[in-house]
């Protein structure tokens, strides 16, 4: 599979901030890239180097098997973007932004304009200018605006911002949609786990401008295990007595109240049973299993991100 990007030692200092550190990134073509940090990890600053927007510290990039260079423009033509808030003409309707974009582009193809205003769901708005819009109507019309061009890759910072779920599960099969029909390569960013993991099929982890780990969702689903969380008043004394009574070890602790336990071989209710009979109090037992969120939080120790 082709490298749409490919960055070899990205970086971007401000003053004395290292805000991207020896980025070294791989995006496939055809494939959808979950880009994923805490707020201020570096993610926006990274994507807008790959725009020419912010001129790197150090470091080089690849676009579509070429270096970019100062002044580089061609590739650009081949890129959709929507980089954190999208800014419109406010008197304008929808269809007059996409047609000055496209005007800008050098796209004149009216049909596909029309198309992409209703992928994203904006129907039934002619005459209504962008003034009017919500910031949820702004956020559809930002993503329309990017693939009006039909580009080869395209870069969303946060796109689902703004989306109420029903919003959010569309952009979801829009995302998809774009690489298996149109062929798009897409370098998504977001802090929303949950949404990302549904549909990137590569994840990548910032943190501290630092490129943590690139895997793919696959191996992440993988290598998910299946555990047994406990939440009691005192995990020591549980732990005690699954170690000890019950002649289980292959638990892990985490924190004062909770421990985990792998052992596949003794069912959730003998568990229970067991810890109660020895006298700790069992708050909650459920079954669980390693999801993106325990991977991210390893790897970023804790990051400020939702599920």
């Amino acid at each position: 599979m082709t490298d749409v990007i490919k960055t070899r030692l990205l970086s971007k200092t401000y003053g004395k901030a290292d805000i991207v550190k020896n980025v070294n990134m791989t995006v496939k073509k055809g494939s959808i890239y979950g880009f994923l940090g805490p707020n201020g990890a570096g993610k926006s600053t990274l994507m807008k180097m790959l725009l020419g927007l912010v001129r790197p510290s150090g470091g080089e990039i690849e676009l579509f098997g070429s270096r970019m260079l100062p002044g580089s423009v061609e590739p650009l033509k081949r890129i959709g973007h929507m980089i954190e808030t999208p800014v419109f003409y406010e008197k304008l309707t929808a269809e007059q932004n996409l047609a000055l974009h496209g005007e800008y582009m050098g796209f004149y193809n009216q049909d596909a304009m029309k198309e992409s205003l209703s992928m994203v769901g904006l129907i039934g708005i002619e005459g209504k200018p962008v003034k009017q819009y919500s910031l949820g109507m702004r956020q559809r019309l930002g993503i329309a605006r990017a693939i009006s061009t039909r580009p080869e890759l395209l870069l969303l910072d946060e796109p689902i911002n703004g989306l109420d779920p029903s919003g959010i599960q569309e952009m979801r099969s829009l995302f998809r949609r774009l690489r298996d029909e149109f062929g798009m390569t897409l370098l998504v960013s977001s802090h929303l786990l949950g949404e990302i993991e549904q549909v990137a099929d590569v994840i990548g982890v910032i943190d501290m401008g630092v490129l943590v780990r690139e895997v793919t969702m696959e191996d992440i689903r993988a290598s998910r295990t299946d555990y047994v969380e406990i939440v009691t008043a005192d995990a020591k004394q549980a732990a005690y007595v699954l170690e000890e009574k019950l002649g289980i070890r292959n638990f892990k602790l985490i924190g004062e109240r909770t421990l985990r336990v792998y052992d596949r071989n003794v069912p959730q209710d003998e568990l229970a049973k067991g810890l109660i009979l020895n006298g700790v109090s069992v708050e909650s037992i459920n079954r669980r299993h390693h999801s993106l969120e325990d991977f991210f939080l390893e790897l970023t120790k804790g990051g400020a991100v939702h599920a």
